[in-house]
């Protein structure tokens, strides 16, 4: 592993723990949401960066980009359905 994928992957991990630290911080559901897609974007995408820098355009890292963009689609579904049914929940208790 070269000094640029260690790096990629470090701070894949202090971004990780940023997000870990933002959703500790944030006080409603509504805002636990942007901390799980901040990391689902970030700490994902560095991966893959990573995965390309030390393979290249290879099979292996096609694969890693294409199960971020999966998980980035479904991250996106997944917040909007969450975050209509914590609206629709709060409405119901008004």
């Amino acid at each position: 592993m070269n000094g640029v994928t260690s790096a990629l992957l470090a701070a894949a991990v202090v971004l990780a723990w940023i997000a870990v630290a933002g959703f500790l911080r944030l006080r409603t559901p509504f805002e636990y949401v942007h901390a799980v897609t901040f990391a689902n974007v970030t700490v994902i995408g560095l991966i893959v960066i990573a995965a390309f820098v030390t393979d290249g355009i290879s099979s292996r890292s096609l694969k890693c980009a294409l199960i971020w963009l999966v998980a980035v689609t479904a991250g996106a579904l997944l917040s909007h359905a969450t975050g209509r049914a914590l609206y629709l929940r709060e409405g119901e208790r008004r």
